[in-house]
């Protein structure tokens, strides 16, 4: 990548004081020379609470920092704000909860520009601390990573994002405002720009960090969550398709017996049967999405 490219950095928030740390390990990025950012954040909360927050790290910053106010307790209200500020060639995506590695968006910038791709995800690492349960530990619950399915990345997520914001598939479009509490709206969004033409890959080395907070180490947590993902990946991953929506929910239904066979297999561990009731839970919500089940509240209710 020879030419001047700029990149402004989207961060939603919503009461977080780890917000500084997330703006200082964007600010702390290791860039190529002729690579320009800026960081746009979006406080989602009624009143402006983040606003003395961004002022005191924007002042220690050798980039621009931008500050708006987009209430009020919707994420897409927020998100699309950042939209809407952005004047980049690219978007970044990273939440307020996580820390950036140094060299995050020269990972991201180095894979979308090798592939000619229109977006690109990385993952946020969980990080545990010592009174995590062994078995979310085991199998790293809270770990994000991007994945392919059928041999394509069918979607994404914004907590680890980078958008060609001048693409054809990413001009005009905005996250549904009706998903800003129930959560996967940024899964729906990328699903959309996929069906519009864009193009994703993934960048493994483009890594950001999440402490993962206590009321999210049990059990009835991940399996609210395993059931909206589910129920988002119905609604949406062949939105327009009958056929194959038919196919995929058909497929869950036999998913749903293998796993509960397989919890009933393992019930002696917990690692195990924890693992294979929550896969069973997802496809579960893939089947609801079928009957038109409605979405959660997830977000903006503390």
């Amino acid at each position: 990548m020879t030419k001047a490219t700029t990149i402004d950095v989207c961060i939603a928030t919503f009461r977080r004081e780890s917000l500084v740390e997330t703006i200082r390990s964007v600010v702390s990025q290791d860039l190529p020379d002729n690579v320009s950012l800026r960081i746009i954040v979006a406080d989602n909360d009624a009143e402006p609470s983040a606003a003395e927050r961004v002022a005191r790290v924007a002042r220690e910053a050798d980039v621009p920092v931008q500050y708006i106010h987009a209430p009020m307790r919707n994420i897409s209200i927020a998100r699309n704000a950042c939209l809407d500020a952005a004047q980049g060639d690219w978007l970044a995506f990273i939440d307020d909860d996580e820390v950036a590695a140094p060299d995050w968006l020269a990972c991201l910038l180095e894979a979308a520009d090798a592939k000619g791709l229109t977006a690109v995800f990385g993952p946020a690492h969980a990080q545990y601390d010592s009174a995590t349960p062994a078995w979310i530990r085991l199998k790293d619950y809270h770990t994000n990573k991007p994945e392919i399915r059928d041999g394509v990345v069918e979607t994404g997520h914004t907590c680890n994002a980078l958008v060609c914001r001048t693409d054809p598939a990413v001009v005009g479009k905005h996250f549904l405002e009706s998903k800003g509490r129930s959560g996967g709206e940024d899964s729906e969004y990328f699903f959309r720009l996929r069906r519009d033409g864009a193009v994703f890959g993934i960048a493994d080395k483009a890594k950001v960090y999440e402490p993962v907070a206590s009321e999210r180490l049990s059990f009835r947590w991940l399996a609210k969550r395993k059931y909206r993902y589910g129920q988002t990946y119905g609604y949406h991953a062949h939105e327009g398709d009958s056929a194959r929506k038919l196919r995929t929910v058909a497929l869950a239904g036999a998913k749903v017996l293998v796993c509960v066979l397989a919890a009933i297999l393992f019930c002696w561990s917990s690692s195990e049967r924890n693992y294979w009731t929550l896969r069973g839970i997802f496809q579960a919500g893939v089947i609801a999405s079928a009957f038109g089940a409605s979405e959660q509240t997830l977000y903006g209710t503390a």
